[in-house]
């Protein structure tokens, strides 16, 4: 069974960076797109950006373009969330997904998730 593993969460104060990793653990999705999703507590899960693994375009919703980055690198097959100038209101759960789309911004076009990582930003 494929898997996305997640990985790099914690508690961390605000203004503060912190870099996600997201490795798939049983095959490569090099013709498929990642992205990123969070979800707070009592709130549905929300995209974030994602990246094409194909050429490295990435995409950022409006609200999180300048705090974080989306990258891959190849030869670690590792998709990676940097993200910057942390607030409390960052705190949730954080996914990586993959989809079979090139420009995927619901988690409907995503078949494949990892288990989660919690983020926590202390004020």
């Amino acid at each position: 069974q494929v898997q996305l593993v997640e990985s790099g969460g914690g508690v961390v104060q605000a203004g503060d960076s912190l870099r996600l990793s997201c490795a798939p653990s049983a095959r490569t999705f090099s013709s498929y797109t990642m992205g990123w999703f969070h979800q707070a507590p009592g709130q549905e899960r929300e995209f974030l950006g994602h990246i094409r693994w194909s050429d490295g375009r990435t995409y950022y919703v409006e609200s999180k373009k300048g705090q974080f980055t989306i990258s891959r690198d190849n030869a670690k097959n590792t998709v990676y969330l940097q993200m910057y100038s942390l607030k409390p209101e960052d705190t949730a759960v954080y996914y990586c997904a993959a989809s079979p789309y090139s420009a995927p911004t619901t988690e409907y076009e995503y078949d494949y998730w990892g288990q989660g990582t919690q983020v926590t930003v202390s004020s």
